[in-house]
């Protein structure tokens, strides 16, 4: 946004808020304030360190966009790495030592936990961010390091369950279903068997995504608030949620058409960005091996070339997913802003939170 003869930045777009002292708003309500708080936090005013903070907050919890936007693969450089292969042959190489299987779950696992812990850590960080306008990652990290690692523990928890509980089922059908093969009975008993596990699975994939979801939106705002442990903010938020089941329904419902669009968007502006990318990438590759054959070289795999590969791949690794954090972390942003003001009408806690944040004590 350019200034005026003035020198003043123009208004952006702006809705009314909805005036509620009686009642709690609706989720149609609540999207003119988190949609007016958002333009507050990016352009009022416009800072450049707000928004790299807040796109790196954004990576660590996935961006904002759909993976299906990059779709880029080894396959579309012009030179074969033969990647199938090349994994075939440490796998070969793992398998002939058993403290090489060991040392690669451990690190696996290590590196799994600690994006878990960081995800969870920087949705407080994130709600912190909605409600004080301007912040400090370290700050925030520290103050968030209790919410965190309650979320950490309750995600962890019900993760491991459910896939243990997948894990179990797997196993007993396939301990139960060749018996059925074989005694005669009718193939469509199997055949419904494993339908109902796929349908099982596909049902508790979607209650956790909701579970997941509300605990970002709505609970997570209610723990940094008050202070509290996730199961206290769940017990509260859903103690709410029970007398008005229908409006909480209703708010599932328009979050996930909110996101839905919002991905659209995002792909929409993601799309000539990221072939544009991805072009110039293979042509930088493509001009270094037609340069060396000029010369009358050939690209050839040694340690050298190998450390030149690494060095370029994680340069457009890192640009790719900057700039999926950069493009996401406003829909981000406005749909985490989106569950404050929703929980803010009915918790009086988040409300005093997000009125004591605010200029002048201003209600969203």
């Amino acid at each position: 946004m350019r200034p005026d003869a003035a020198g003043r930045l123009p208004e952006p777009l702006r809705f009314p808020t909805p005036r509620r002292e009686t009642g709690p708003l609706s989720p149609v309500e609540a999207l003119s304030p988190a949609w007016n708080e958002t333009i507050h936090l990016l352009f009022r005013p416009f800072l450049g360190r707000r928004w790299i903070s807040l796109s790196l907050v954004c990576l660590f919890l996935g961006g904002g966009t759909s993976t299906a936007a990059f779709q880029w693969s080894f396959g579309a450089l012009p030179v074969d790495l033969h990647p199938a292969d090349l994994l075939q042959r440490v796998r070969g190489v793992i398998a002939q030592y058993i403290i090489l299987i060991v040392l690669a779950v451990l690190i696996s696992a290590a590196l799994i936990s600690s994006i878990i812990y960081a995800r969870c850590v920087m949705r407080f960080v994130l709600v912190n961010a909605v409600v004080q306008r301007d912040f400090s990652i370290r700050a925030a990290w520290r103050a968030s390091r209790f919410a965190g690692r309650s979320y950490f523990r309750w995600l962890v928890g019900v993760v491991g369950a459910i896939l243990g509980l997948v894990f179990g089922g797997m196993v007993v059908s396939l301990r139960y279903l060749n018996p059925l093969l074989a005694s005669g009975h009718p193939s469509w008993i199997p055949s419904l068997l494993l339908v109902t596990e796929l349908v099982a699975v596909v049902l508790l994939g979607l209650a956790l995504a909701i579970a997941i979801t509300v605990t970002d939106d709505l609970v997570a705002p209610v723990m940094y608030a008050r202070h509290v442990s996730l199961p206290t903010a769940w017990k509260e938020v859903w103690g709410i949620a029970r007398r008005d089941w229908g409006t909480f329904l209703f708010y599932v419902v328009m979050r996930f058409a909110a996101s839905m669009g919002i991905s659209i968007i995002a792909l929409f502006i993601l799309f000539p960005v990221l072939m544009g990318l991805s072009s110039g990438a293979l042509v930088a590759a493509a001009l270094v091996i037609f340069t060396l054959r000029a010369f009358g070289l050939a690209w050839v795999w040694n340690p050298l070339t190998i450390f030149l590969g690494i060095v370029a791949l994680s340069i457009f690794t890192g640009l790719l997913f900057a700039l999926l954090s950069v493009v996401g972390m406003p829909g981000q942003a406005f749909l985490q802003n989106y569950g404050v003001r929703f929980i803010a009408s009915r918790v009086p806690a988040v409300d005093d939170f997000c009125c004591a944040a605010s200029p002048g004590g201003r209600r969203g």
